[in-house]
């Protein structure tokens, strides 16, 4: 089992920008996803990524702001987040998907963003 490690979380202005990481104890080649948590919010999906850095997705609500990407040989994944708003503020996670399903495991401890208004 890969333990996952969320990092780069913060206090930003609004339109200001953060890059999280998550790190991964081991290769993993399985699609990685990243997801949020806002206070008395139900946990969403925010971006994921192939293994080979295809086959990305976003939610709606980050297109155009937030870039996902992955570093094989660092066994780590990245979520550029640019043009912050008030409305991204949350804990930010990242998993694993699970082979041939649409679920996802191995969570990290979550890396926590606050955009200020």
């Amino acid at each position: 089992q890969v333990q996952l490690v969320e990092s780069g979380g913060g206090l930003v202005q609004a339109g200001g920008s953060l890059r999280l990481s998550c790190a991964a104890s081991r290769r993993t080649f399985a699609r990685m996803g990243w997801f949020r948590q806002a206070p008395g919010k139900e946990r969403e999906f925010v971006a994921g990524i192939g293994y080979s850095g295809d086959r990305t997705s976003y939610a709606d609500s980050v297109k155009g702001r937030f870039t996902i990407s992955r570093d094989n040989a660092k066994n780590t994944v990245y979520l550029q987040m640019n043009n912050l708003k008030p409305e991204d503020t949350g804990v930010y996670y990242c998993a694993t998907q699970i082979e041939l399903t649409l679920a996802y495991d191995n969570w990290g401890q979550g890396t926590q963003v606050t955009v200020s208004s």
